[in-house]
């Protein structure tokens, strides 16, 4: 995940706001204590992710690939008044630990936290998004692009995470995931219902605009 070198990574995080008390304790368990901590967003895109939230100021947020909750408490602290996140994972295991954060970060009834097969609850929510977050498997990101996008508001946001795969995109052989992420970014560069922009913030970032349906 390291694009650029480490002396300018740690100057960038230098010069950006401090993440919550809450939010480095959940960093720390994770590194610590879980499988695979790399996904875990982390300090730097973390505030990334909090300052659009802020700057949209959505209603409504679908997360889809909750993880240990970092990246949920980051966007719901931009919700509006009265506004919820809607966020989907499929590892059972983490479960109680994460409602344990959410509950530490007193969402209330301001978080839905739903555990299962995205692909399968995606059609069953009604509720229209005002920013879309996708970090999950990433065989299924255009799938997961499909099922949301009538769901988000015209001038909403989907936000994409992992789109540089550790630099592999630009490989000549790509591998199966790889693969699933060029093919995903070549969909949303060719799609005339988006404005987008690829990111290179710590693994790649497409931050796309629904311009029309």
């Amino acid at each position: 995940m390291e694009f650029i070198p480490l002396e300018i990574d740690n100057y960038a995080r230098a010069h950006t706001s401090v993440e919550s008390v809450l939010l480095k304790k959940i960093y720390r368990d994770t590194q610590a204590d879980i499988l695979m901590p790399r996904m875990v967003s982390g300090h730097l895109q973390g505030r990334f992710l909090s300052m659009i939230s802020k700057m949209i100021q959505p209603s409504v947020i679908l997360e889809i690939g909750t993880f240990t909750g970092y990246s949920a408490l980051c966007l719901a602290e931009g919700l509006r008044t009265g506004g919820r996140i809607v966020t989907i994972d499929n590892n059972e295991e983490l479960e109680s630990r994460v409602r344990g954060y959410f509950e530490e970060a007193q969402l209330g009834d301001a978080v839905d936290y739903l555990i299962g097969d995205a692909s399968q609850l995606l059609p069953t929510l009604s509720s229209q998004f005002d920013l879309v977050f996708i970090d999950a498997d990433k065989e299924n990101y255009s799938l997961y692009y499909d099922l949301v996008f009538e769901k988000v508001q015209v001038g909403g946001f989907i936000i994409a995470d992992n789109v540089l795969w550790s630099g592999k995109v630009i490989q000549k052989k790509l591998d199966k995931d790889t693969q699933a992420i060029a093919s995903f970014n070549e969909k949303v560069a060719k799609d005339g219902r988006v404005s987008c922009m690829l990111l290179p913030l710590r693994d790649g970032l497409m931050l796309i605009q629904k311009i029309k349906n």
